[in-house]
């Protein structure tokens, strides 16, 4: 399976996540299964005139595209000409390139919530016009049209995150190859349900904290996230605390609130990431299938039932007060 990879407007950050896979690496991983970048801006070894001529050939259907990822949002500006954005030495925007190559793949890959939705790139007023492949935000239809669909009759995979974690891409390509992803493996806004089936909250190592209301109030103590410190992982789809980055790392088990960086305009919250909006003193970031009445009823009487041990340890920055000991049975 032959892989193209464009690099658009953002941070490279998708590339970097996707270089700290291990076991396997990402090299062995794709290799094994068949799969190789015919070109990729930061791995290959091929760059101007070669790189040029490989997407000619392409572009020219002399060369099969099996897969077309791209990472970054795609600058439309100015005057939705792309201009701000050409693809170096080609002469051509990339957003010339990427409405070409786009009908001609078997797959379309957007690598990175800058790429499914536009995402930080579009953030703070959106001066280079910069849209998600099929997205812009959470509206259907941002470089390519809504009704788009590659050869294999899907639409443009979103494995969102930022940056996004790297088994859910080498997960994503691994499953195409297979021919194992169709349209019933993809969410309402086409992320591959393997992931986007779960919520950060799963697998979180302060659910205990959570479950009695037991809040830290600043950055650094151990308790829950959610009620003072911004936390949206009830609400955030991934599996970062099911599978750890690298093995052992998520932004809560590091003490960050998750920003649900999957979400369409994520990138603008309309309050501080590290902040719990509050009406009434009631988080507004309230898991999507709970009224606010039984939110209220169940931290009540949780806040009411929470061990001393949790309420000491949820304000400290290390355990204070350990598990105390199952007095044997006489």
């Amino acid at each position: 399976m032959n892989v193209l990879w464009l690099q658009a407007a953002g941070c490279g950050g998708c590339t970097m996540s996707l270089l700290c896979a291990e076991a396997p690496n990402i090299f062995d991983a794709l290799g094994d299964a068949g799969i190789r970048f015919l070109w990729h801006p930061a791995l290959s070894a091929e760059t101007g005139d070669e790189a040029r001529a490989l997407l000619d050939r392409i572009a020219a259907g002399a060369l099969a595209l099996d897969v077309l990822c791209v990472e970054g949002a795609i600058a439309r500006g100015p005057r939705g000409t792309g201009r701000y954005q050409m693809l170096s030495g080609t002469g051509r925007s990339m957003l010339d390139w990427v409405r070409d190559l786009a009908p001609l793949a078997r797959h379309v890959v957007a690598v990175g919530s800058c790429a499914a939705f536009g995402g930080v790139t579009s953030a703070g007023g959106n001066p280079s016009d910069a849209a998600g492949l099929q997205y812009e935000g959470s509206h259907a239809g941002g470089v390519l049209p809504a009704e788009f669909r590659s050869q294999a009759g899907l639409p443009a995979i979103n494995v969102a995150g930022c940056p996004t974690h790297p088994d859910w891409v080498t997960e994503t390509l691994l499953l195409l190859a297979a021919g194992a992803l169709g349209p019933g493996e993809l969410d309402g806004f086409a992320r591959p349900r393997f992931f986007a089936e779960h919520l950060v909250h799963h697998g979180c190592p302060k659910n205990e904290f959570y479950e009695y209301k037991a809040s830290a109030r600043q950055p650094g103590e151990l308790g829950c996230l959610m009620e003072h410190l911004g936390c949206v992982g009830t609400q955030a789809v991934g599996d970062c605390n099911i599978r750890p980055w690298n093995g052992s790392g998520s932004c809560t088990r590091a003490g960050f609130p998750c920003i649900a960086c999957t979400a369409p305009e994520f990138e603008e919250p309309r309050h501080a990431f590290a902040e719990t909006p509050k009406v009434a003193g009631i988080p507004v970031g309230l898991p999507s299938d709970m009224p606010k009445a039984w939110f209220m009823a169940l931290a009540s009487l949780s806040k009411a039932a929470t061990p001393e041990r949790l309420s000491r340890n949820a304000v400290a920055d290390r355990v204070a007060v350990l598990p105390a000991p199952k007095k044997p049975r006489r």
